[in-house]
């Protein structure tokens, strides 16, 4: 059974300094206004579409988060997570989750990735073959050559 998640795309180059800066400043904004963001959207979305409205407000960041870890903690989960061959971590616009569930299908995890994906079951059946996200534009580490 073969399995494919990959296109073709050309990383950007960009300056490391500048790459820093910017990192630096979205850490201090995002440290500074998320709070607020997160505290008026609970109330709009509690007073406006009363517990429907704030679950979903809420999955959203969750996803949001969820992305923010794959490219933060790509370099680490690529090492820890997956053995050779497997779908990498890293892409911006993809879940930790839907990684694993990559990860999965192509017999790819380690033990450690493995025990990840039972604590997750655990939590939620099925939960990362049911997040694999089949379109989104993939890294280009994830591109076999």
């Amino acid at each position: 059974m073969a399995i494919k998640f990959t296109t073709k795309k050309t990383a950007k180059k960009v300056n490391p300094l500048t790459g820093f800066l910017l990192l630096l400043t979205s850490i201090i904004l995002f440290t500074l206004t998320v709070p607020f963001g997160i505290i008026y959207g609970v109330l709009y979305k509690f007073f406006t579409k009363t517990f429907t409205g704030l679950g979903e407000f809420s999955l959203k960041i969750s996803i949001s988060l969820d992305q923010l870890g794959n490219v933060s903690m790509q370099y680490l989960f690529n090492e820890i997570m997956i053995i050779k061959g497997g779908y990498k971590f890293g892409n911006r616009d993809e879940t930790i989750s839907s990684v694993i569930g990559k990860n999965v299908k192509l017999k790819k995890l380690s033990t450690f990735g493995k025990l990840i994906n039972s604590i997750l079951d655990f939590i939620d059946i099925g939960h990362s073959l049911n997040s694999i996200d089949y379109y989104i534009e993939p890294i280009e580490d994830n591109i076999k050559k």
